[in-house]
């Protein structure tokens, strides 16, 4: 399949979507396998009584009593920390990745990643303490730190701009496809007395092995070459990935980035910079309200959750498994949508949808579910239906352009280090959701739902006002197609001479 790249202030491009190019996307996406796998399986090893015996007895003899809190029965700071601890590891990790981006490329980096990850699966997997089980987690956290970094950018540095979007979706699509495995292999273990959550969390290690290996077939990024002067590796590479002859324009286009990049020796100085503002800001921004969807909160604990509601300890993880399917198949939908409708249109929708369902959730348990007790049968459906309707939203739209757009925006000069701030700030509002999640719910009851409502509002203002639209702009002229034309964002777009003058008159 050809496609042109092409917009009205850049030349075209001239691109082919190549049988290699989809090889070599669909091996690096098994980075976002791993990390969705870690997502969904920490949920269901939490609600399994031998893994809580093991390490949570606390926990686990609050659970057996027959008027347990059904918003409380689950709260403990360690038993948080268990999923947590590997989010807070991720967000140091990130920083190291972008350097190692920089300096050996993402190729390498997608390979420390799957060698932190195997160590963490040894640990967490065999481990005969609480002490053993959090540094398998925090290995498993460097993984996930330098995989999240590595990946997406790769993703979008090898993808032909017009397909950018779908292409580096498939990194979000394997992130669901891991949660769904999650929660497949968490239904089938729970009956395996008294070690399946071993076989659960070992797991981890089948996509590890893969990413170790795959990674040794795949292409390092043209982009990554020639910032590291290797131009005609780079030029090599790039007429493999795109598949035609005339390539040209594309590179020259990619030595004009890098020489601009070279120049900039403190990238992170850069991104304070007024120039880098908007997609620092949107970057970061981006990270805080992906979490505060309330997302990794339903994701983390869908088992815990339909407990919560009344369903049994089978029936909650099988109920599981039915939203981590739906989050796949309504992934496919964002791949779909994003190079055809464009990412504002499926923020904006899809907050509207989330909010919807958000509020009826909190309603239905705000005026049926107590502290002790279950609800009702049909209550219960209806909470299980609409937090399916909503995992759906989420799928197709602020789980991947979270990380799409913040990969896509970075000029070259400050892309690894302003996607490693990225990257850090997901994990350290992931992490602060996955600490604080169990106490909100114990705390607030139904009113987390309302919290969650809230700020779904918050985003969908911010992503009318302030998030321009991206699809089929090549990665490198944002500055002149995107920043620069948009009503707010354009005034940061001033020469750098401009913006001295304006900071001398200010002081």
């Amino acid at each position: 399949m050809a496609v042109v790249v092409s917009n009205a202030n850049a030349p075209a491009f001239e691109a082919k979507m190549t049988v290699y190019v989809f090889i070599c996307v669909m091996i690096a996406a098994v980075g976002g396998l791993i990390f969705g796998y870690d997502i969904g399986i920490s949920g269901g090893v939490s609600a399994m009584d031998d893994f809580l015996k093991e390490f949570f007895p606390a926990v686990w003899e609050r659970k057996k009593h027959v008027h347990e809190n059904n918003y409380c029965k689950y709260d403990n700071q360690f038993l948080q920390l268990f999923t947590s601890s590997l989010y807070l590891a991720a967000l140091v990790a990130s920083f190291v990745a972008s350097a190692t981006c920089s300096k050996l490329g993402r190729r390498p980096t997608m390979q420390f990643a799957s060698i932190f990850f195997l160590i963490g699966v040894g640990l967490t997997a065999g481990a005969v303490n609480l002490v053993m089980l959090i540094i398998g987690r925090l290995f498993l956290g460097f993984g996930v730190g330098f995989g999240n970094q590595a990946v997406p950018l790769f993703l979008s540095e090898i993808a032909p701009a017009q397909l950018r979007g779908g292409l580096n979706i498939v990194f979000q699509l394997m992130v669901t496809i891991g949660i769904l495995i999650a929660n497949i292999v968490n239904y089938f273990t729970a009956t395996v007395h008294p070690y399946g959550w071993r076989i659960a969390l070992g797991g981890a290690g089948i996509p590890a092995v893969i990413l170790l290996f795959g990674s040794l077939l795949i292409i390092e990024t043209p982009t990554s070459l020639i910032e590291r002067n290797k131009n005609e590796e780079g030029k090599e590479a790039l007429r493999k990935i795109r598949g035609v002859d005339d390539i040209n324009d594309e590179y020259e286009s990619i030595v004009h980035a890098c020489d601009i990049a070279s120049q900039v020796k403190d990238p992170y100085r850069k991104l304070l910079k007024p120039a880098s503002r908007p997609p620092f800001i949107i970057g970061m921004l981006l990270q805080l309200f992906q979490q505060f969807t309330g997302i990794n909160a339903i994701m983390f604990y869908a088992p815990v959750l339909f407990q919560t509601v009344g369903f049994g300890s089978d029936a909650a993880l099988l109920s599981a498994v039915m939203t981590g399917s739906i989050n796949v198949l309504a992934t496919f939908v964002g791949i779909y949508l994003v190079d055809r409708t464009g990412r504002r249109f499926l923020l904006l929708q899809s907050s509207v949808h989330m909010l919807i369902c958000q509020l009826i959730i909190g309603i239905i348990l705000a005026k049926d579910l107590g502290v002790t007790g279950t609800l009702g049968r049909p209550q219960a459906l209806v909470v299980v239906i609409f937090v399916c309707v909503y995992v759906m939203g989420f799928a197709w739209s602020w789980g991947p352009l979270g990380w799409l757009i913040p990969s896509e925006t970075f000029p070259l000069e400050t892309r690894s280090a302003g996607f490693a701030v990225a990257v850090s700030c997901n994990m350290f509002f992931t992490f602060v959701i996955a600490q604080a999640f169990l106490s909100m719910l114990c705390g607030m009851r139904s009113g987390i739902f309302f919290f969650f409502s809230g700020w779904i509002i918050v985003m969908g203002l911010f992503a009318f006002f302030f998030i321009p639209e991206t699809k089929g702009i090549a990665i490198d002229d944002m500055r002149e197609s995107v920043w620069k034309p948009h009503w707010f964002w354009k005034r940061y777009m001033l020469p750098e001479d401009d913006h001295h003058d304006i900071e001398k008159r200010n002081t």
